[in-house]
């Protein structure tokens, strides 16, 4: 029972742990975690799974732990579906699905690190980073 506990709380840990902040915000912005909403303050701490949703005058700007910034635009639905990422061999993966709206893209290590280590998902399209600078917009 106590082993089946541990791994259920190391699961629960690992998936809570953080992936990014909240650089800056701006307007109708917030963070959809769960069932949960959280402000988009400066410092917030993000984690796989949530939805960056901002409104008409929303803006976010977000620095990942593999030195990945994302600045995501006004009327925007942007979900961080996947991120896995070694500090000690700087490899890894994300996947972003940008459901709506806009993001620039300043890719990191994971990117650098593998050909498709990084995937930038529309729901018209499956983008490979291969280490650059971009923006993607979709389904206005």
């Amino acid at each position: 029972m106590a082993a089946l506990c541990a791994l259920a709380c190391a699961s629960y840990s690992a998936s809570a742990a953080e992936i990014g902040r909240v650089k800056r915000s701006t307007g109708i912005a917030t963070i959809e975690r769960g069932k949960a909403k959280v402000p988009t303050a400066p410092g917030t701490q993000l984690q796989t799974g949530d939805v960056l949703v901002t409104g008409k005058d929303g803006q976010i700007a977000l620095t990942f732990i593999d030195d990945t910034r994302f600045a995501v635009g006004p009327n925007s639905r942007v979900a961080l579906s996947q991120f896995a990422y070694d500090r000690t061999r700087q490899t890894g993966s994300f996947l972003t699905d940008v459901n709506r709206g806009s993001v620039a893209v300043v890719s990191g290590q994971i990117a650098k690190s593998g050909r498709d280590a990084m995937k930038v998902r529309t729901p018209t399209a499956l983008l490979g980073v291969r280490g650059t600078r971009f923006i993607v917009e979709a389904g206005k």
